[in-house]
């Protein structure tokens, strides 16, 4: 618990509570998907293999997702400002190992404690979040910014992944994060107390590991299985043995006195959808946030600046909905709220579906990301709104962590399923081209970048006409992406209208 004092002082300095909580949680946001576009820098420097390029991008969220219940229910129990700066700790640390990296193995060990780094930050920002901002009004507010922030930072990572590498080196992707951090941390001492709602009896350590396993073996499915080859039967395989784990954590919850998660959450149809809801979210913003950043930077050929700044329109557009969501839902209940964020997202999805091609409209693809922007941070402040006030506060850190779990699954689905797509799209799309010989031909047929390598051996025009064809069965997939994700918002949008009750109160 908090006492009294320290209650007045942390919510009277609730707003610098924000800035620091935002700042630290953009960093995470950022390096689940910074190395997108920073990867062929990297590949240039350490060589490693596919399967070793493969780790170096997935071991962060691998780590990440599995580990946010356990430490999120760690906070409660002993300390959200304890697991927090041990969160920033760790962070700090394995990026000075990342930018200090000289071969792949040691890249992907500190990429998998900044997972570990980045699963103790998440939960610990929102539910002090909770604490700082009891009034639920101004709270709706910081939720907002909160939404706003992780939801960009997911977008941004590429992009500035791009940048970095393009003004910098691949190491500056972690470099950042090193000074942040090192401010963070006196600062969180001085304006954040240490606060606890510990439940009656002990901290459930095989709980923790069950669930633990659980998610890592759905999330290595979700984010390995698309790469086929050994993946399509371990992928598979260690799926099922998630599940089966998850089965038997649920099972010891419902007997357990004391539960690490109370499962009467997921009875409270307000929390469940809000889940949900963030689960979308997230799948359709990495998940076509990657397919846009490839879009700009491979079909409309343009610099990782130049894409940076039309990615720019997710990002404004994102930080004024989460501002305006909280005047929203004080004015409308929070399944209209929902509602209409979802439909502004999926109409947005629709129409960029029927118009995008290979030349830029930058009239048309500036609404459609401002829409998406906006309508997406709406609704994912209304989710976490919904989320927190249906759980009371001895769970509001095992609630942030089911967010945040529910957050990176959405980010790996994205990847995998709108990816997926996509890429499936494209080798059916991608015709043959005269006078390419067949080893060229078979390469240009797997993707973008692979037919931009076939392209750079082959002689003009046929180099041309091999990029002109990989760009238009691109955006073929791309344009079948979008339209899924259109039909995936209509489908939300009527599901949320029909399940979530007809207040903003929890229940």
């Amino acid at each position: 618990m908090i006492a009294m004092g320290r209650t007045e002082a942390l919510v009277r300095r609730r707003w610098a509570v924000l800035s620091i909580l935002c700042a630290s949680l953009l960093l995470v946001s950022i390096d689940a998907t910074v190395l997108h576009m920073a990867l062929p820098a990297i590949a240039g420097e350490l060589r490693p293999d596919a399967t070793e390029q493969l780790w170096i991008i997935a071991v962060y969220s691998l780590l990440a997702a599995p580990l946010l219940l356990a430490f999120g229910t760690l906070g409660d129990h002993f300390g959200r400002r304890r697991v927090l700066v041990l969160g920033y700790v760790v962070f700090g640390l394995a990026s000075v190992a990342a930018v200090l990296a000289v071969n792949v193995p040691m890249l992907i060990a500190a990429r998998a404690v900044l997972g570990v780094g980045g699963a103790m930050i998440m939960p610990a920002t929102l539910s002090i979040l909770r604490q700082a901002f009891p009034d639920r009004s101004e709270r709706r507010t910081a939720i907002g910014v909160w939404s706003g922030v992780a939801g960009s930072g997911a977008v941004l990572g590429p992009l500035l992944g791009g940048f970095l590498v393009q003004e910098f080196s691949w190491h500056a992707a972690f470099a950042i994060n090193v000074p942040v951090m090192l401010a963070a941390l006196p600062l969180t001492y001085w304006l954040i107390p240490e606060s606890a709602d510990p439940p009656e009896g002990r901290w459930d350590l095989l709980s923790a590991l069950l669930a633990a396993a659980g998610v890592l073996g759905v999330a290595f499915a979700i984010k390995q299985t698309p790469h086929g080859g050994s993946m399509s039967v371990l992928g598979p395989a260690a799926g099922l043995a998630g599940v089966a784990l998850l089965v038997v954590f649920v099972r010891r919850q419902r007997k357990l006195v004391s539960p690490l998660l109370d499962l009467a959450l997921f009875r409270r149809r307000t929390f469940s959808v809000a889940v949900g809801s963030v689960l979308l979210v997230m799948l359709s913003l990495v998940g076509l946030g990657l397919l846009f950043a490839q879009y700009l930077q491979l079909v409309l050929v343009l610099e990782p600046l130049e894409a940076a700044l039309r990615l720019l329109f997710v990002m404004v557009a994102a930080v004024a909905g989460s501002l305006v969501a909280a005047p929203l839902l004080r004015r409308f209940e929070g399944r209209a709220v929902t509602v209409a964020g979802f439909a502004a997202v999926g109409l947005a999805l629709g129409a960029a579906a029927l118009w995008l091609d290979t030349t830029e409209n930058l009239w048309l693809l500036g609404p459609v990301l401002v829409a998406v922007g906006f309508g997406i941070s709406v609704a994912l402040t209304a989710a976490s709104d919904m989320l927190l006030a249906a759980a009371p506060a001895e769970q509001a850190g095992a609630a942030s962590a089911v967010e945040e779990t529910a957050y990176e699954l959405g980010a790996g689905l994205g990847v995998a399923v709108l990816g997926s797509i996509a890429a499936g799209v494209y080798t059916a799309a991608f015709p043959a081209v005269p006078g390419v010989p067949p080893r060229e031909a078979e390469l240009a047929g797997r993707g973008l970048t692979d037919a931009a390598e076939a392209a750079s051996v082959l002689p003009e025009p046929v180099a041309g006409q091999v990029l002109d064809a990989a760009r238009g069965a691109f955006t073929d997939g791309m344009t079948v992406a979008l339209a899924t994700g259109f039909l995936t918002f209509a489908v939300a949008a009527v599901v949320a209208a029909r399940l979530l009750p007809k207040t903003g109160a929890a229940r």
